[in-house]
């Protein structure tokens, strides 16, 4: 008999395929429940986390825009000599600025498509002085000063 079964398989082997995947077809109600479960208690516990922290993650993307802005000052101060003045400000990253010090070599394409606002919805400040430049936002409370998530943020701190 053990035989006769054998040699019925070599001869079809797609009934072989067939049987196992019926045997094998789809999730129990148990095996769904338990992932369910699993999901649940993930959500649980890193949703908290995350969600109380919007502060923090203001305070990571303002950091973040100010290197990227400091980076671009870099690129102009580059390609042109000096940092854009207090009277061009940021804007000279985005256009092509008027005015003392005439950019040299201003790039056509700019050095940023737009200027980024704080995450507190105000313009990231600027101060131009020699050879030295500095970019800030006053914080949360958008006034100077303030500890925590009021501190102020300048590229020259980070």
């Amino acid at each position: 008999m053990y035989q006769r079964a054998k040699v019925a398989l070599l001869k079809n082997p797609v009934r072989t395929i067939n049987l196992r995947r019926r045997q094998s077809s789809g999730f129990t109600l148990i095996e769904i429940m338990v992932v369910v479960v699993i999901l649940g208690i993930l959500g649980a516990l890193i949703v908290p986390n995350i969600i109380g922290r919007p502060d923090e993650a203001r305070v990571t993307a303002a950091k973040a825009d100010l290197q990227q802005i400091g980076n671009a000052l870099e690129l102009y101060r580059l390609d042109n000599g000096t940092y854009p003045s207090n009277d061009q400000g940021l804007a000279a990253l985005v256009e092509e600025p008027s005015g003392y010090p005439e950019p040299r070599n201003w790039s056509p394409d700019g050095y940023v498509k737009r200027l980024p606002e704080d995450p507190w919805g105000e313009p990231y400040l600027y101060y131009s002085e020699d050879r030295t430049m500095d970019i800030y936002s006053f914080g949360a409370d958008r006034k100077e000063g303030g500890e925590g998530i009021d501190a102020d943020l300048r590229l020259s701190d980070l």
